[in-house]
């Protein structure tokens, strides 16, 4: 058998950091790990090729080599999906679905052949039973949840890692906490199953080998969801780093009550995280009440966010307008947040809906759903009606975002990140970070609009003069800073 297995293009969004890459000299921003896990689940006499449209093109001569075509995609990547399907079944070719976007809507695609839904380690070996009987159903799915201690290493002989910006591997799925907007719980269960410590460091040790060096994303639902067994494996992987030099930097995601646990932070730095994502979501306490996020109430969260930082990791953090409980003045709240807290790379998005949520059934139930769905809650987008008049909100959030990413703001915002941050070491200086920094002089210093530049050499100087140990740290913010402002900047002279 000859199976081809095809990750979806991710639009231009926040995530997908397109816009650096040419700075980087990148392909794109990180493997389909769940294409390759899924590849060292199919049978090892299969021939098997990826193709990851985000970093190579589609050729139909690669279509017409494979027997059967998988297309593992998540949301966000559906309009691709749905155009890789209608041109494998214009050539003939079966086609298989599964991942996030598939278990979601299965009723949407009528057209797949075969849905492999949920967890691929319980129904991948179901329908690939079936198959080779001769008997395969259309739709496999299960609400039993595998141990991933039996997960296979992914298959990184079938990619070119190093066109990628970063590499990635899981420790665990499920999240303890479940948030009303949150599909998590639906899709991984609100028990965080963890892979053991012997397994992550055969992970850690195969990408060692291969020659990865550089970033490395822990894409767990929430890395700390098993604070007990996290912190054994942080014990492990500190002196595992140590050996080698740190040759990986570590980021993940994880709920905000990471500030309240010292010694879980100090692992973390001392393992070599230098970042991580989390959902701080509004400063209105009646919207934590309203979605559940209990983890995030009765707790200052500008010191959850410094306190981080002061451990030597900077905070991503994730932000939402449109819960009914928000307040007019939403829009002036959340801009002050994150300029004084210095989350530089805030990701803030209006509020959808997730098929599967509970937030999905409660507007469903209330008649307030709308038919679409983008999967990228950075569009503008919104699939309910909301208590808001929608105008005002779209109106406001294009505000927050021409002002969030205005150089001005956005570097203001990197002096105010580096004035708490500590790193945790000096980094070693790669080929990769040379060019880097080479690049933001040349494209944020030299060709870039004058009233762009002005800011980049004086915070480039001022890094320089007060911040030199986080040089590196300060440069990579200002290329995201690019991506930022090429994606959300419409109106650089709007202020809010």
């Amino acid at each position: 058998m000859k199976a081809l297995l095809i990750y979806p293009l991710i639009p231009d969004t926040y995530w997908n950091f397109r816009h650096v890459m040419k700075l980087l000299r990148k392909k794109a921003s990180n493997v389909p790990l769940g294409l390759l896990t899924v590849a060292a689940l199919l049978p090892k006499n299969w021939e098997i090729k990826i193709v990851d449209i985000n970093a190579q093109a589609l050729s139909e001569e690669t279509i017409r080599w494979a027997d059967m075509v998988f297309i593992g995609a998540m949301i966000i990547q559906k309009e691709s999906a749905r155009q890789l399907i209608a041109q494998c079944r214009k050539l003939g070719k079966t086609v298989v679905g599964g991942g996030p976007l598939f278990t979601s809507s299965p009723d949407e695609f009528h057209d797949v052949d075969h849905l492999v839904l949920n967890e691929a380690e319980i129904t991948l070996p179901l329908f690939l039973h079936d198959l080779e009987s001769g008997t395969p159903q259309r739709i496999y799915t299960s609400e039993e949840r595998p141990d991933i201690t039996m997960t296979p290493l992914p298959r990184w002989d079938l990619i070119d890692v190093n066109i990628y910006l970063s590499v990635s591997v899981q420790y665990s799925r499920g999240c303890p906490y479940d948030c009303e907007f949150c599909d998590i719980v639906h899709l991984n269960g609100r028990i965080s199953r963890v892979k053991s410590n012997e397994q992550m460091i055969r992970e850690f040790e195969a990408l060692y080998k291969i020659g990865w060096r550089g970033s490395l994303f822990i894409v767990d639902d929430n890395f700390i969801g098993n604070r007990s067994k996290v912190k054994m494996l942080l014990r492990e992987l500190i002196p595992w780093q140590q050996a080698r030099n740190f040759p990986f930097t570590l980021y993940t995601e994880a709920s905000v009550n990471l500030s309240r646990d010292e010694d879980l932070m100090q692992l973390m730095k001392n393992a070599g995280f230098d970042s991580v994502f989390v959902g701080i979501e509004t400063p209105e306490e009646e919207c934590f009440v309203e979605c559940d996020k209990h983890q995030n109430r009765s707790i200052d969260m500008i010191d959850a966010v410094k306190t981080i930082q002061r451990n030597g990791m900077e905070v991503m953090g994730g932000f939402i307008i449109g819960f009914d409980n928000d307040p007019p003045d939403i829009f002036e709240r959340q801009v002050k947040f994150i300029q004084d807290s210095g989350v530089v790379r805030a990701m803030i998005g209006l509020l959808n809906a997730l098929p599967g949520s509970r937030l999905y059934k409660r507007l469903k139930n209330e008649g307030r759903l709308l038919d679409h769905l983008s999967g990228d809650n950075c569009d503008g987008s919104m699939n309910f009606i909301p208590r808001m008049d929608y105008q005002l909100i779209k109106q406001g959030y294009d505000d927050i975002l021409n002002y969030l990413y205005s150089p001005e703001q956005y570097y203001q915002r990197i002096l105010k990140f580096l004035d708490t941050y500590i790193p945790a070491r000096r980094h070693r200086i790669t080929f990769l970070g040379i060019t880097a920094f080479l690049n933001s002089i040349l494209y944020l210093g030299i060709l870039d609009k004058w009233h762009h530049s002005i800011f980049f050499w004086k915070l480039l100087l001022k890094t320089l003069i007060f911040h030199r140990q986080s040089l590196r740290e300060a440069v990579t913010l200002m290329m995201f800073g690019y991506h930022f402002r090429k994606l959300f900047v419409k109106n650089k002279n709007k202020t809010l």
